[in-house]
Parts: structure tokens; sequence; C-alpha cells
């Protein structure tokens, strides 16, 4: 219990000194996920209003798809990945195996389905006399895109929140794409892995309080942003 105790102080000593290491896993973590969700949120929105809102073939089963991927292990998509970017791979010419960029990739695919599925439940919900009348009074069809957007913005935003949530803290397809490598690919959740197998229980720690606060402040904002929604509905 002594070793818990020192370890947990020396994981606050960590965060609070600006330990160089610590806080370029931190920034690496964050900006991987910030990149994947705004490279995927727009398209998302997109095919999720499709969706929802048009009839034609196969929509039905693309529903189905979208919903179905969205429990795809992380490690299955990361294995996946990493038989596409390996250099006997389709794609392993272009070298962005155990890199950066390959793990934006992977963490766009984890998102991807979520962002898809929840939007789509997002803008099932809203009023179709919304766009329809948009449409009515002129507007042109980005425009009354956008007008449907902000009638179901507490949904999205929950829909990019969990999606953020989805990605930040997986393991399995960071560790495949991205080698864990020092000062390169290292993460949160792949140096927490390494750092407790090694012993080194203190930086551990600290990376698992900023992952907790994380967890704890994007739930916090999802019950509010779906507590404005039931308010203003």
């Amino acid at each position: 219990m002594g070793d818990l105790s020192q370890a947990s102080v020396a994981a606050f000593e960590l965060l609070l000194s600006g330990d160089t290491d610590i806080w370029e896993i931190i920034s690496l973590s964050f900006g991987v996920s910030f990149s994947a969700i705004l490279i995927a949120t727009p398209i998302a929105l997109v095919i999720a209003f499709f969706l929802a809102f048009f009839q034609f073939p196969l929509r039905r089963t693309l529903i189905a798809l979208f919903n179905t991927f969205m429990s795809v292990p992380a490690v299955i998509i990361g294995l996946t990945l990493y038989l596409v970017l390996s250099r006997s791979g389709p794609l392993g010419d272009l070298k962005l195996l155990f890199t950066a960029q390959a793990m934006v990739i992977g963490q766009i695919m984890l998102s991807f389905p979520l962002l898809v599925a929840m939007a789509h439940a997002a803008f099932q919900a809203a009023d179709r006399r919304a766009w329809e009348t948009a449409i009515t009074l002129g507007a042109k069809p980005w425009r009354a895109f956008f007008t449907l957007m902000y009638e179901v913005r507490f949904g999205l935003i929950a829909a990019v929140v969990a999606g953020f949530g989805r990605v930040v803290a997986e393991i399995g397809c960071s560790m495949m794409v991205g080698g864990n490598i020092l000062h390169a690919t290292r993460n949160i959740p792949t140096a927490i892995a390494l750092e407790t197998s090694k012993g080194e229980f203190a930086q551990g720690i600290a990376l698992g309080i900023v992952l907790l606060v994380l967890s704890l402040t994007l739930n916090a904002g999802v019950s509010i942003f779906q507590g404005k929604g039931e308010s203003h509905s």
C-alpha cells in the first residue's frame, strides 16, 4: 500500500513539474485523436444526413453495416491496417506503418462508424419540416443542411464527444500501427501499458489520471448537452 501511495504522489509530481516526456506523450495522444475526429466528422455527418433523409438502394444495409462496425474490436482494425500498410501490403510503398499518420488513419476507422450511427440517430429525431421549409423558402441545400444541423446540434455534439472518447483511450490499434515508439508514436494508452509492465507505476498512474479526468469531463459534457437538448425539445 505504501508503494502505491508513493507512486501516486510521484505521479502528481510528474504532471505538475511539467515533465517533458510525459507531456510529450499527452500532446501526441491528443493531437492524433483530435486530428482523426476533425477529419472523420464532416464526412460522417454528411453520410448520416443522407441515410436519414433520403431513400436509395442499400440504404438499410449501410445503416446495419455502420451499426455493426461500431462493435469491431480496435485490435482487428489495427491488424487490418497493419496488413495494408506493411511492406508486402498494397499501400506499403507509402511507408506509413509505425507513424503518427497511421495512428490517425486507424482512429478515423474506429470513430467513423460511431459518428455515423449516432449522427444518423440525431438526424432521424429531427423534424423533417425544418429541412423541407428551408428548401421551400429557397435556401440552397448546403444552407438547409446547416440549418438542420443547428436543430440537432446537441445530438451531434454528443456524437463527436463519444467518438473522441472512443479513440483517445484505445490501445489495440495504436499499438499495432504505431509501434509505441518513444518521441514518435507513444500515446497515453500504449505508454500506460508499457510503463506498468516495467513496474514504473508513477508514469502509468500520471497518464491514467489524465485519461480519467478526460473521461469524466467528456461524460459530464455529454450529459450537459443531452440535458440542454431535452430542455429545448
